[in-house]
C-alpha cells in the first residue's frame, strides 16, 4: 500500500508546455527561427526531413499558442515570413540549455562508429 502524501505532482503549465515544444518538429522550428525570421522554403530546407504538410501543420500549432508569427508580406508575388513571437523568443535560453546539454551528452563521438567513438575517448 502507498502513501500518496509522498507522491510528486506533475505541474500542469510544465506538462503542457514540454509536450507542445517536444512535439516533432516544433524544437527544430522554434531553433531555426531563434536564428532567424524565415519564409517557408527556407525553413523546409533549413530541417532535413520534415514535410511540407508537417512543416505548415506544426506553424499554425505555434501560431495558434502564439509562439510563431506570421507576416504576409504584400508583394508580387506575395511573401510570407514566419518569426518568433516575443512569448516564443522567450524559449531562447530553453534552447540554448537543450543545445548545451545535447553537445555535451549526445554528441557525435556516442553515434559514431565505435571505432570512431573509441578514438574521440582516447583524445578526450
Amino acid at each position: 500500500m502507498s502513501d500518496s502524501r509522498n507522491v510528486p505532482e506533475l505541474c500542469t503549465n510544465f506538462h503542457r508546455a514540454s509536450e507542445l515544444i517536444g512535439r516533432r518538429w516544433s524544437g527544430a522550428i522554434i531553433y531555426v527561427l531563434l536564428k532567424s525570421r524565415c519564409r517557408f522554403a527556407t525553413l523546409r530546407e533549413a530541417i532535413p526531413d520534415i514535410t511540407d504538410r508537417m512543416l505548415s501543420e506544426r506553424l499554425q500549432e505555434l501560431e495558434h499558442c502564439g509562439i510563431v508569427e506570421r507576416t504576409v508580406i504584400p508583394e508580387t508575388p506575395v511573401r510570407v515570413e514566419y518569426s518568433l513571437t516575443k512569448k516564443g523568443r522567450a524559449l531562447m535560453p530553453v534552447v540554448n540549455s537543450i543545445a548545451e546539454w545535447a553537445e555535451k551528452w549526445s554528441g557525435a563521438a556516442e553515434h559514431a562508429r565505435p571505432e570512431k567513438a573509441a578514438r574521440a575517448r582516447r583524445r578526450a
